[in-house]
């Protein structure tokens, strides 16, 4: 005879079972994701010709690395990154933060990047003559 209590038990302890391995393997593709992001990141690390860039380069790895085995290292979503950049040009007053909204947005020419060093945004304001 089919004990139902019974039946309810082993499928609760069965779908329990489930859920956690689903969990381990999610946490270990991550952990793994991570390892290969590092692995990727100090190989760039080790192309650089600067020493204290290299340094520094292989300090984040080891920090990002860090953060994504507890969890915390995650991306913004891109309007996020839009919002930070206009919040810097808090720091001008009139038309110069006019002019800082307007690189922070499409407008101007842009060079370099993250890797290279740094970002250089530039844009032309034409005054007419007085």
């Amino acid at each position: 005879m089919i004990n139902p209590q019974k039946v309810l038990r082993q499928f609760t302890l069965t779908a329990a079972a489930t859920v956690l391995c689903a969990g381990a393997a999610l946490a270990a593709s991550a952990a793994s994701e991570a390892q290969a992001r590092y692995r990727q990141e100090m190989a760039d690390c080790n192309q650089m010709t600067s020493k204290s860039a290299m340094v520094t380069c292989k300090k984040e790895a080891n920090n990002a690395l860090a953060e994504a085995k507890r969890g915390r290292l995650t991306s913004a979503p891109a309007d996020q990154y839009q919002q930070n950049a206009l919040q810097r040009c808090n720091a001008h007053q009139g038309d110069d933060r006019t002019a800082c909204e307007a690189r922070m947005g499409a407008e101007g020419k842009v060079e370099g990047s993250v890797e290279s060093g740094g970002v250089l945004r530039e844009s032309e304001t034409l005054i007419p003559a007085q």
